[in-house]
């Protein structure tokens, strides 16, 4: 067992915590019997109370018992952050079905892989979605898509600048096989008794591999339990957390740390569909907004705003987040502004969320934290696979109940992300990190991001974290290009901060070689207005790799 980061464990946390022994829908069931009129959602504006969130899930349940869908099918949930999405995932629970969440970016030859992949009965759907699953009704296995416009939650009166997709209206339009969520809810129908337990499947979220399809990541109950309960131990979560939810929650981020945390605390999720700095900092000041999970960049982006000066952001008491670490720049700045640190941590589909997070009290920058409660996590040789120490970089393995059960119908890859130590099998991240002396855990890159220059490793992530400290620089991406005599070098596509427009290629060139070794210096450098994200905040890297490699072939 890892025991070097003992010394810096949160006083206040245990080191290994007995689960409930229940399926994830009984914590709404003890949050509403403890808290039934305070607020389980806030949406723009609007408040949904957990007795009402209990209600309506029941007869969402009720409805897809009586639409067919039987103990253990797979249900897709396709839809944006929404309240919808929310007392939909509990609904699919609470049918004693397995939650599907599928990216709300997918379209129509996506879904029908995904269809078939589940063999999903059933869908819940948004309605600005609705056109690219509709088509599947009747071809296979899925029978029926229940479908709702976020307007239907935001019933009070808000000058916010709401999203498109949340001011469209609800429509009647009549499609085969598709019902209007309201009426599903006014069906009224109560469902049969809730027999999931905690070994029983619960959630299979896809992950984006690098090759071929996306694969299903099974979690039981149990598992999707681990990281809601430690999520919520580790922060000392209380009833009192008014949560921002800015990630998506199809996204592990979003549905363990943001969600499922903060409801089994029996907190308020204030919840947003959309990214928007300005309603972010709004919805911040309005409703004393005192815990944010996000991912880096949305931090980046919030406090390049001209006008974040404007707003009262103090009653942030936590933030933090993954996916990507946060730039010391950008860190100095939040301490200045909020006088709080940034505590990161770091996860995996396959983990449902986080196996690694910073200690409240001792967190270190650009860190993936420390091993969280029950979890043993190492480091290996990629080739030999035996454990190295510290400071050597290697690929991070771990284990603990958050582990998922393997991917969905591919038991070839399931064998292949599983090793064996010291008669203990645990899973492989693919990511390349080290720890160092008291035990916290650093990212280096993704094994298959590394840029090879020469013979020279080159790890975009470190160049990007060193970049990030130039004045004129707000976000970049760093990705390897064709080179001809060094195979490949070292490219980085930059966005400017505001005031910035006047610097060079040049300029940030000659900046990079007064600050760094010489074959990490990024050779091209492409300004670009934006550098594209992923629905949950993550830059899209391999995408620019992708059409850069592709551009040079041609």
């Amino acid at each position: 067992m890892f025991e070097r980061h003992f010394n810096v464990w949160p006083p206040q946390v245990p080191r290994q915590l007995e689960l409930p022994a229940t399926s994830v829908f009984h914590n709404l069931t003890v949050s509403a019997l403890r808290f039934g009129e305070h607020p389980a959602i806030h949406y723009y504006g609007t408040d949904v109370t957990y007795n009402e969130f209990k209600r309506q899930a029941e007869a969402i349940a009720g409805y897809l018992q009586h639409a067919g869908v039987k103990a253990g099918d797979r249900v897709l949930l396709y839809m944006q952050n929404s309240p919808q999405y929310i007392i939909g995932y509990f609904a699919i629970l609470r049918a004693n079905a397995v939650v599907v969440p599928v990216n709300p970016m997918n379209r129509s030859a996506e879904i029908k892989y995904l269809i078939e992949d589940t063999q999903a009965p059933v869908a819940l759907c948004a309605q600005e979605l609705v056109e690219h699953i509709s088509e599947h009704v009747g071809q296979g296995h899925l029978r029926e898509v229940i479908v709702s416009a976020y307007s239907e939650y935001v019933t009070e009166p808000t000058n916010l600048n709401l999203p498109e997709a949340v001011r469209e209206p609800a429509t009647d339009a009549k499609l085969p096989g598709v019902t209007r969520w309201q009426a599903a809810l006014t069906a009224n129908l109560t469902p049969g008794p809730l027999t999931a337990g905690p070994n029983d499947l619960c959630v299979i979220p896809y992950s984006s591999g690098t090759t071929g399809n996306p694969k299903g990541c099974v979690h039981t109950h149990h598992s999707v339990m681990a990281t809601t309960v430690y999520g919520a131990v580790w922060t000392n979560a209380q009833h009192d957390v008014v949560h921002l939810v800015s990630v998506p929650m199809f996204h592990v981020t979003g549905m363990q740390s943001c969600m499922n945390s903060t409801l089994y605390a029996g907190g308020t999720l204030v919840v947003m569909t959309r990214w928007d700095r300005k309603v972010a900092a709004e919805l911040i000041q309005r409703v004393k907004v005192n815990t944010w999970r996000n991912i880096s960049t949305m931090v980046v982006d919030m406090l390049s705003d001209p006008d974040i000066d404007q707003y009262d952001i103090s009653s942030l008491k936590s933030i933090g987040g993954g996916g990507a670490a946060m730039p010391a720049a950008v860190a100095a700045k939040l301490i200045d502004k909020t006088g709080l640190i940034y505590m990161e941590g770091y996860g995996l589909s396959e983990t449902i969320a986080p196996t690694h997070v910073n200690p409240p009290q001792a967190c270190k920058p650009q860190c993936l934290g420390i091993p969280i409660i029950g979890v043993d996590s190492r480091v290996i040789n990629i080739e030999t696979l035996e454990e190295v120490g510290v400071g050597v970089t290697g690929e991070i393995i771990m284990r603990g109940e958050q582990i998922f059960q393997g991917y969905w119908n591919r038991p070839e890859a399931t064998e292949e992300a599983f090793v064996e130590v010291d008669g203990h099998r645990f899973f492989r991240s693919g990511d390349l990190g080290y720890y160092d002396e008291e035990g916290y855990f650093f990212l280096v890159d993704r094994v298959k991001r590394m840029i090879n220059a020469s013979g020279y490793k080159v790890w975009p992530a470190e160049v990007e974290s060193l970049m990030y400290s130039h004045p004129a620089i707000r976000e970049v991406c760093v990705i390897s290009t064709p080179h001809p005599r060094r195979g490949e070098t070292v490219k980085a596509f930059v966005v400017l901060s505001a005031g910035n427009e006047a610097t060079t290629e040049q300029d940030i060139i000659d900046w990079c070689q007064s600050n760094m070794a010489a074959y990490k210096c990024p050779v091209v450098i492409e300004f670009t207005d934006s550098i594209p994200k992923s629905p949950t905040g993550k830059i899209m890297w391999r995408l620019l790799q992708e059409e850069e490699w592709k551009k040079a072939a041609q």
